[in-house]
């Protein structure tokens, strides 16, 4: 919503003086634009009323009656007092309590009827609320907004300005979206839009505003994304011509899935292009996105350049740098290794060498982004587990090369729609098949009473030569509802596993005691590890076939998944116990999904129905602009009609140029900048 008139600052309004603006300040509302975008969090509606009998105690609910009697102040202490009202509804009876409001009590009038909502309280024979929201259906719509609120606003305020804006300001409005959109889509003018989000008439008209704006949203940011995007394809002075794979396929010892093969054809086809790939590969834990990065890394190789790969952790860089030797080393590419726990003499030979050219592939932490390493033609960049870099450090690392190509490998499964969204300036393959012989992760639900069991279980395999780990979701002592590490190792003493070699592994730890942990069980000098969700991100161990979750309810569904997957990685049936003694039936449910499926992307689209999409990234960690009105989680079939229509536009118009696209141009500009500011 902008527009050619300026937008009147907030302290245009009656009653917004000095103090009341800095109170909307606060909330980002500078003025009427900004005001008339600060979208109710709920709405109470009114219009549904619950006979007083059928209300059960501890109910929020709606209720309508009648007020028959009114019961004076009564002080209870030292300033507080208290009004009783007495309503029928003909059947059932309710006392309603007020307190420390004369006026609330005064505006009820005998023998009129008015709809009261709140938490039921007392018993059957006699029920109360307590402060309750009042509506009068003769003078008043009967749904309410409701607003996030901040000291020195109230709901009505807020409501009384809301009003306000929308009488002085709703006709100078200009419809952002293009008329063919609002055709195309069934979509609401922006002034019905408006005055029925906050105000609305009916909840018809309020679901038609919410689609309305959901879909503005997501279009909108459909539009920013889709610039950035085009934005980011710039000439790179890699473009592959030796594309032959033979050699690199006749080298492996076991067949590419068709995943695979449609990934590493994705990325040719990008490299051979006169723009720099930007790709993201996405698939499920234990897939096979390493050999896709290998295969690049092997036409780079042989066109003249290098490449560089990015892991979270020294250890990870590690196994990732012997996983591509094996591949690359036979076929006469040199691999090479840059972390940051290096000596200072091999860390400079190993800096010499890159820059030399002398090392074809540079495995690394984020010492690969620092000052004094430079490459002698860097072509390719591969960053791995995405939602732990951001942007930025993967822009440091192409700026270490001439515009070179980019990889992205994630294994955090998540629906197409809402992975193009939010790696919006990238292209995306996504690998659903499983390589051959990989043994589905038998899972179980059980409860703690079960736990000495499970215990037993696991030392079985340790017995074996096996390897396990067990995953708490805390170590904090002050939490006593959770099982803290320390706590933990001492209730092993006396049960199956006493006795074996244990390592314990937290968050709070230092890097460099993390990765001596991790390197001990990644040798076998440790059987079972004991960990936070740290281990989440962790290192291949194919010894390591067994799994205990502990409190598996505090965990989201591809969290869970996320955990599974580092038993599995071998030959041998692995197998994970969640224990829970949750006995919410959602729950249960959520935890009994992940015993029935070992496919992470179903997974991942019931979490995000379940948790919304910070389950995936962290709150906030994700990188798009904040959203007021649509939900990733639920908007998920709007945000893809709103992706469909913002190319559709994007064809005609890349840049917005053009004279009808202003307002669309402007908007997309604030949504980005919002997001840049915060």
């Amino acid at each position: 919503m902008n527009n050619q008139k300026e937008c009147p600052s907030i302290r245009s309004l009656k009653g917004v003086g000095e103090q009341r603006a800095k109170y909307y300040e606060k909330l980002g509302v500078e003025d009427l634009c900004s005001l008339l975008r600060y979208y109710p969090r709920a709405w109470l509606d009114f219009s549904d009323p619950v006979p007083i009998l059928q209300a059960q105690p501890g109910e929020m609910v709606c209720v309508k009656g009648t007020v028959y009697r009114k019961q004076g102040e009564q002080r209870i202490r030292k300033g507080l007092s208290l009004f009783k009202v007495y309503v029928t509804d003909g059947e059932g009876q309710l006392v309603i309590t007020i307190f420390n409001n004369i006026y609330a009590f005064q505006a009820l009038e005998l023998e009129h009827t008015y709809c009261f909502y709140g938490k039921i309280t007392g018993g059957l024979l006699r029920r109360e609320m307590n402060s309750p929201q009042v509506l009068d259906p003769d003078r008043e719509s009967a749904i309410r907004p409701v607003y996030p609120l901040t000291q020195g606003l109230t709901n009505k305020m807020i409501c009384t300005n809301m009003r306000q804006a929308l009488k002085e300001w709703g006709d100078h409005l200009e419809d952002v979206l293009p008329q063919w959109v609002l055709q195309t889509y069934g979509l609401c003018r922006m002034r019905y839009a408006y005055e029925n989000i906050h105000f609305p008439a009916d909840r018809h008209a309020l679901e038609l505003s919410r689609r309305r704006l959901i879909f503005e949203e997501f279009f909108l940011l459909s539009l920013g994304m889709g610039q950035i995007r085009s934005r980011r394809r710039e000439h790179t002075a890699f473009c592959l011509k030796d594309t032959d794979l033979s050699p690199f396929l006749q080298n492996l010892p076991f067949s590419l899935t068709q995943g695979q093969s449609q990934a590493i054809a994705d990325c040719i086809q990008d490299c051979t292009g006169s723009t720099a790939m930007n790709r993201l590969i996405q698939g499920d834990v234990g897939c096979g996105k390493t050999v896709v990065a290998a295969a690049i890394c092997y036409l780079m190789a042989k066109n003249g350049g290098q490449s560089a790969m990015m892991a979270p952790t020294e250890l990870l860089a590690r196994q990732h740098l012997e996983t591509l030797t094996k591949m690359l080393r036979p076929l006469g590419i040199s691999c090479g290794l840059l972390v940051g726990s290096q000596p200072g003499a091999q860390r400079r030979d190993t800096l010499k060498q890159i820059a030399a050219g002398e090392i074809q592939v540079v495995v690394g932490t984020q010492a690969l982004i620092q000052q004094g390493v430079e490459f002698a033609r860097l072509g390719l960049v591969i960053t791995d587990e995405q939602h732990r870099f951001g942007v930025e450090q993967r822009s440091l690392l192409s700026q270490k090369g001439e515009h070179p190509h980019c990889l992205v490998m994630s294994a955090t499964p998540i629906p197409r729609t809402l992975a193009l969204m939010m790696y919006g300036e990238l292209d995306l393959s996504v690998i659903r098949q499983m390589p051959k012989g990989r043994k589905p992760v038998k899972t179980w639900l059980i409860d703690s009473g079960k736990r000495l069991r499970a215990l037993g279980f696991v030392r079985k395999f340790l017995d074996q030569g096996f390897q396990g780990y067990i995953v708490c979701p805390m170590i904090e002592e002050t939490d006593s509802e959770l099982v803290s590490l320390t706590r933990y190792q001492q209730g092993l003493q006396g049960t199956p596993l006493e006795g074996a070699s244990i390592g314990f592994l937290h968050g709070k730890m230092k890097g460099a005691e993390k990765e001596r942990i991790m390197e001990q069980f990644a040798r076998g000098e440790i059987q079972l590890l004991v960990s936070t969700t740290v281990v989440e991100v962790g290192v291949d161990v194919p010894n390591a076939v067994v799994m205990i979750v502990e409190n598996a309810e505090r965990f989201g569904l591809s969290q869970l998944h996320q955990l599974r997957g580092r038993v599995g990685r071998g030959s041998e049936q692995s197998h994970c116990i969640l224990i829970s003694d949750h006995d919410q039936p959602a729950t249960r449910a959520r935890l009994k999904l992940l015993c029935q499926t070992n496919d992470g992307f179903e997974l991942a689209q019931q979490d995000l129905k379940l948790r919304g999409p910070g389950d995936f990234f962290g709150r906030r960690q994700h990188g798009l602009p904040q959203l007021k009105m649509a939900d990733f989680a639920t908007d998920l079939a709007q945000l893809e009609q709103a992706r469909q229509a913002a190319q559709t536009l994007l064809k005609q118009d890349p840049a917005l140029s053009q004279p009808e696209h202003r307002l669309l141009r402007e908007e997309v500009e604030r949504m980005f900048a919002a997001q840049t500011s915060n």
